[in-house]
């Protein structure tokens, strides 16, 4: 993929936008997960781009990737700030009007609160391991990754996606592990969704309990779920036809609606 940069909300960010090959079908906008960035994607968006046929979006959040550094140290908030600020700032400087959010773990949870703050703006809502609440799972799971960095060469692999590798890691671990996260929760807001949601989990998700996808269901009013074996926190990794497959028969449904 090619790579620009586009300036929103004061900042410079790194995106790439793969051109529609069919018309009159939304803009994919994908957003990445805590430890993610524009190449980290590898090769899904121009899988789901050629399947679709539709325009497709992909950027690093600020200190990600190669888009500019965090201009302060992040909050219990962060994932409100990326979901009514700076998602809003970019889509108006690309100019586009009702995407379908294609979010993965972080980036669905930025993708229910855009669609909770905005029903009206979005075609649909599609979530990858999204997280809607902290559970002992995540936690343990991100402590067992901090081990992993600070024994292993994945400082060094990280650096080769990221222009600040371990402020990218720090931010992610140590805001998710702060006292003052463990009472985070967005399950409030899902009922404010009036947009189709597709909420996509792994039954060896690492990271998660199906219950992330579940209270979707429970409190939006058009949801579908798609729960996949041999499949853990990153369902467009081991299982990316299954993914794209249901992607795009939820375009399709749109188109005929």
């Amino acid at each position: 993929m090619s790579v620009a940069f586009v300036r929103s909300d004061g900042q410079w960010l790194e995106y790439s936008l793969i051109p529609a090959a069919r018309r009159h079908r939304p803009t994919l906008v994908l957003l990445h997960e805590g430890l993610g960035s524009v190449a980290l994607w590898r090769d899904f968006p121009a899988q789901l781009a050629q399947a679709s046929g539709c325009r497709t979006l992909v950027w690093s959040r600020l200190g990600h990737g190669h888009s500019a550094a965090l201009p302060a140290p992040r909050t219990p908030s962060y994932l409100h700030e990326e979901a009514l600020q700076r998602l809003p700032a970019l889509l108006a400087a690309l100019d586009i009007e009702q995407p379908l959010l294609i979010g993965h773990s972080d980036g669905g949870s930025i993708a229910l609160l855009y669609a909770a703050a905005w029903p009206d703006r979005v075609a649909g809502v599609v979530v990858l391991a999204p997280h809607e609440f902290v559970e002992e799972e995540a936690l343990a799971g991100i402590r067992l990754a901090g081990e992993a960095y600070a024994n292993s060469d994945w400082p060094q692999k990280l650096g080769r996606y990221h222009a600040y590798p371990d402020a990218v890691f720090r931010a992610w671990h140590d805001t998710w592990l702060a006292p003052e996260f463990r009472s985070w929760d967005i399950t409030a807001c899902l009922p404010a969704i009036r947009c189709p949601v597709l909420a996509i989990q792994g039954e060896d998700d690492e990271y998660a309990t199906m219950r992330q996808i579940e209270c979707i269901a429970e409190a939006a009013a058009d949801v579908d779920l798609l729960k996949l074996a041999d499949c853990r926190h990153s369902p467009h990794r081991d299982q990316p036809q299954a993914v794209v497959a249901a992607i795009v028969g939820l375009l399709d449904r749109l188109a005929a609606a």
